[in-house]
């Protein structure tokens, strides 16, 4: 048999590897089309990879252990918590529930949703610029969205804010959906109507405080009326010779609107009631001052960085004006007709909610705070890119916009820090504990929980529902009634000096964990002293502080 030829093996292979080479570069290109193609697909991926990554690093507070202590519950034991307490968001510890079902409690479990949630808005950001002003616009928006801090707050928060600001962003692009296909006569006009009904009904069912876009979306519509109407009579007394075009806000609209509008209030009624009845637990938002001011300006937004607030004020205010003095030339220009109406959709959205939350709390009901005015942010988003699309040409665009990128980073590594959440150090105590536990595994040990800094009705035991393996195995010496078997967020401590002896038994370790202020640490070290324990060590955390007591 004779051998082979040489170089008759070598020429299959690089027959096979130019089909691989090509195959990559057809990947990567189509990738790239892709991603220019559609960038709401884009622009909301990368929003969830920037608000998940790091996402678990913030040590969780108190408003985040309510998220976990309540979906943590079974179902019997949730519906009676929101009877007394927390309705308002009961519809979202449901989905938390079944969230945690899926895939189990951790931090970043916690706040991954909220990551998600983030990631959706922005792309639908992008499709509602696009929709009202250009793909330029809803690019441009969507980036700017991202960037703001308070965004990027919310992606990283076991709470229904990210949730809410993509729920305000969806309801307007479903709602201008309706709009423009009523006014074109499309036949199937009813069922977007039909979808913005049931879409609102969802929305104030997960936050009673999204009624308020819709609201702003009367506004909206009001707006657009009256600005249709001065054009006519415009046209009519110059006799320019323009010939008005088809009313954007025709009778059929109007209906279609308040019909949807008006099932749905009807349908929420009964749970705007049951949360009007819980109000007490907005007890602790303040009467209007001069703190009401800045939490207006830089807080609710902008993470509280006046440099930042300035620059986006600023942009808001220069892009709402050249809107509105191009369109009010005598022959506006289409591309100044839309980004006219992208004001008239996006300002009421900016001002109502905020301007309502103030209005009442001067009057009386608290109910204004800063957090609240998170379903204005896409909105605040449209606003600025309106002022930087109307930058020419776009190489200055792209500069503005690494501008607002380098503005952003501070406060983008600020939300991403150990203490992010209200000076929190939980996460600091709970692993503490664990190191110190890991030392003597075999040790039968107890815990008392003491205050918690801030929240009179708590006990640090939500320090242990936040981060459980700490805790693991411990016996509570101190709690006397169950918040679940109670319907309310959190246990309760008993009389001390009946409790802890009571409990002993022979344990021989026991943890006191609470707050600096209205410690009970006094208390609990004289009844563990009659009992023959002394302090072995003693550590604090920022507001937490933590004492280890062994038997002698």
């Amino acid at each position: 048999m004779s051998s082979p030829r040489t170089g008759s093996i070598g020429v299959p292979h690089a027959v096979r590897r130019v089909p691989v080479r090509a195959g990559v570069r057809g990947a990567v290109s189509s990738v790239v089309t892709a991603a220019v193609r559609v960038p709401e697909l884009t622009i909301g991926a990368a929003g969830v990879v920037v608000a998940a990554a790091f996402s678990w690093v913030p040590s969780l507070w108190y408003d985040e252990a309510a998220t976990v202590t309540s979906a943590q519950r079974s179902w019997p034991e949730l519906w009676a918590e929101l009877h007394t307490v927390d309705a308002v968001h009961g519809l979202y510890y449901a989905l938390m529930h079944v969230w945690f079902w899926l895939v189990g409690y951790t931090p970043f479990t916690l706040r991954l949703p909220s990551a998600l949630a983030i990631g959706v808005a922005a792309g639908t950001v992008v499709a509602l610029g696009r929709r009202l002003g250009g793909r330029r616009l809803g690019i441009t928006a969507g980036i700017v969205f991202l960037l703001l801090p308070r965004v990027q707050w919310a992606g990283t928060e076991g709470r229904p804010y990210a949730t809410i600001t993509t729920l305000s962003v969806c309801l307007t692009l479903v709602g201008v959906s309706a709009l423009r296909r009523t006014r074109s006569g499309a036949p199937r006009a009813a069922g977007w109507w039909t979808a913005y009904g049931v879409l609102a009904v969802v929305a104030v069912l997960l936050n009673v405080y999204l009624a308020l876009a819709v609201l702003a979306h009367a506004v909206a519509l009001a707006w657009t009326l009256l600005a249709e109407r001065h054009a006519l009579r415009a046209a009519v007394v110059t006799r320019d010779g323009r010939t008005p075009g088809a009313a954007l806000v025709p009778g059929r609209v109007l209906v279609g609107w308040a019909v949807a509008a008006g099932i749905a209030a009807a349908v929420v009624a009964p749970f705007v009631v049951v949360v009007s009845s819980q109000a007490k637990q907005v007890g602790w938002i303040k009467d209007i001052s001069r703190d009401t001011l800045g939490q207006v300006w830089s807080t609710a937004w902008f993470g509280a960085s006046d440099p930042y607030a300035a620059v986006i004020w600023s942009l808001m205010v220069v892009g709402v004006g050249l809107a509105l003095v191009q369109v009010h030339r005598r022959v506006p220009s289409a591309r100044a007709l839309f980004r006219a109406q992208t004001v008239r959709v996006a300002l009421p959205l900016v001002v109502v909610p905020t301007a309502v939350l103030l209005v009442a709390t001067a009057l009386g009901e608290r109910l204004y705070s800063p957090k609240y005015a998170t379903l204005s942010l896409p909105f605040v988003a449209l606003l600025v890119a309106l002022a930087l699309t109307a930058v020419r040409p776009r190489a200055l665009l792209a500069a503005a916009l690494a501008v607002l990128v380098v503005l952003s980073v501070p406060t983008a590594v600020t939300v991403k820090g150990p203490q992010a959440k209200q000076e929190s150090t939980w996460a600091h105590a709970a692993s503490i504990i664990s190191a110190e536990r890991s030392v003597r595994p075999s040790a039968n040990e107890g815990v008392v929980f003491g205050s918690v800094y801030r929240h009179p009705t708590a006990t640090a035991e939500i320090i242990r529902v936040s981060y459980p393996d700490a805790f693991s195995g411990l016996t509570d010496l101190g709690v006397a009634t169950d918040g679940a078997e109670e319907g309310v967020l959190w246990n309760t401590n008993g009389d001390l000096a009946t409790t802890i002896p009571s409990r002993l038994g022979d344990i021989d370790t026991v943890w006191y964990v609470g707050g600096t202020s209205r410690t009970i640490r006094p208390e609990v070290k004289a009844v563990l002293e009659e009992q023959g324990f002394h302090v072995a060590h003693n550590w604090q955390t920022g507001k937490v502080i933590m004492t280890e007591f062994v038997r002698s």
